[in-house]
C-alpha cells in the first residue's frame, strides 16, 4: 500500500475497541499461555458475528479458552457435550405438555443460550449435526411448524479432536462451511510448557474460571461488530480475495474449492483482524493472516493429493504465493 494510505489519522475511532481486545487478551493470559494467535481469531470470530471449530488433540486448552472467552462477555453460556446417542430434541428443546392447561408448551434446549460450547461435535450422529444447520445459518429455530428466534449475540464454539477416528462421525461439507473459521491448535513449546505449569503450581488450585471478570457488555459487543462494518476495504483489496477464492476453484489438486460465501468469510474476518489491529482500513497483510483458518474447511484435496501427505494449509501456502500481492 502507498505510504499516504498509512499516516492519515483515523476515520473510525477504534481505541475502545482496541482497549477492550487488550483487556481480554489480559484476562486470558493469565491462565492461557501462548495461544495467541489462537486467542486472536476467537476474537475475530466473536467481532464478526461467526461461528468458530476448534481443532487439536486433547489436553491443548481448547475447552478452557472458550469457555473463559465467553467468560469476558456479559451474557449467557451454555455448555453441550455431543455423544453418540444425543438427539436433536436434547439440543434444540421440545414440546411438552402442560397438565394443568392440557396444551403443549416449547421447553427450549441449550442451543437457546448466547455464546455455546460444543464439546466434541464429531461425535454426535448426523441427525444431531443437522439440527444445528438452521440455527448456525439463520439464527433460528423451527420446531412443530413453530420458528423461535435466538438472541443476539449467538456465537457457537465447537471442539474436535482430529486424531480419535473410533466412535466419531465427520462433519458434512454443508455444516463445515457455516463455520466462520477452523482453528487449529498445536502443542506449546518447550518455553511454554514450563510457563504453563508455573502458572498451574502458582495458582494453588483456584479454578481459572474464578480470575476471569466480564470485560464486554452486549451493547459494547453490537457497537464493536457495527464498527466493523464500517472499515475501509479497496477495490484492489477486493479483487485479491477474489482472486485467491477462485484460484481455489481450478486447482489440480485440490477436489473442492471455496465458494462464495468463502470469498464474505475472508472479508469479514480481515475487516475484524484490521480493526483488533487498530487499523480502520484492511491490508493485503490480514487477508494472509486469517485466510487458512477461514480456508482450510472449505475446500477439499483430490483423494490422490491426500494420500500423498498433502494438506490443504500447503494448498493454501501455495496459491497465495502464485497470486500478486496488490500494491
Amino acid at each position: 500500500m502507498e505510504h499516504q494510505d498509512l499516516s492519515f489519522d483515523a476515520r473510525l475511532d477504534l481505541a475502545s475497541l482496541k482497549n477492550a481486545v487488550e483487556e481480554i487478551k489480559e484476562a486470558l493470559g493469565q491462565i492461557i499461555i501462548g495461544q495467541e494467535e489462537f486467542i486472536d481469531f476467537l476474537l475475530v470470530a466473536l467481532l464478526a458475528d461467526g461461528h468458530v471449530l476448534i481443532e487439536g488433540v486433547p489436553g491443548v486448552a481448547k475447552t478452557i479458552t472458550a469457555k473463559l472467552l465467553a467468560k469476558t462477555v456479559a451474557t449467557d453460556f451454555s455448555r453441550i457435550q455431543f455423544t453418540p446417542d444425543l438427539m436433536p430434541s436434547d439440543i434444540l428443546g421440545t414440546s411438552v405438555l402442560n397438565m394443568k392447561t392440557s396444551e403443549f408448551e416449547f421447553k427450549e434446549g441449550p442451543i437457546f443460550s448466547n455464546l455455546i460450547l460444543i464439546d466434541e461435535i464429531n461425535r454426535a450422529p448426523a441427525k444431531t449435526q443437522a439440527a444445528l444447520f438452521e440455527v448456525m445459518e439463520e439464527r433460528q429455530v423451527t420446531i412443530d411448524g413453530n420458528t423461535y428466534k435466538m438472541e443476539a449475540p449467538f456465537m457457537i464454539l465447537a471442539t474436535q479432536n482430529p486424531i480419535e477416528q473410533e466412535g466419531t462421525y465427520a462433519l458434512p461439507e454443508a455444516q463445515l462451511d457455516r463455520f466462520l473459521m477452523k482453528i487449529t491448535v498445536g502443542y506449546p513449546s518447550l518455553e511454554e510448557e514450563v510457563q504453563i505449569l508455573n502458572a498451574h503450581h502458582s495458582r494453588k488450585g483456584v479454578a481459572p474460571e474464578t480470575l476471569v471478570k466480564p470485560v464486554l457488555s452486549v451493547a459494547d459487543l453490537t457497537k464493536f461488530r457495527k464498527m466493523i462494518f464500517e472499515v475501509v476495504v479497496e477495490e484492489k483489496i477486493i479483487k485479491y480475495i477474489a482472486q485467491i477464492i477462485g484460484a481455489t476453484r481450478n486447482h489440480t489438486h485440490l477436489f473442492l474449492g471455496g465458494s462464495p460465501r468463502a470469498s464474505l468469510s475472508v472479508l469479514m474476518a480481515s475487516k475484524a483482524f484490521a480493526a483488533i489491529k487498530g487499523r480502520d482500513f484492511v491490508i493485503p497483510e490480514d487477508i494472509k493472516q486469517v485466510i487458512k483458518p477461514v480456508l482450510r474447511h472449505r475446500i477439499m484435496l483430490t483423494p490422490e493429493r491426500e494420500m500423498e501427505g498433502l494438506t490443504t494449509d500447503k494448498v493454501i501456502d501455495m496459491i497465495v504465493h502464485s497470486v500478486e500481492v496488490p500494491r
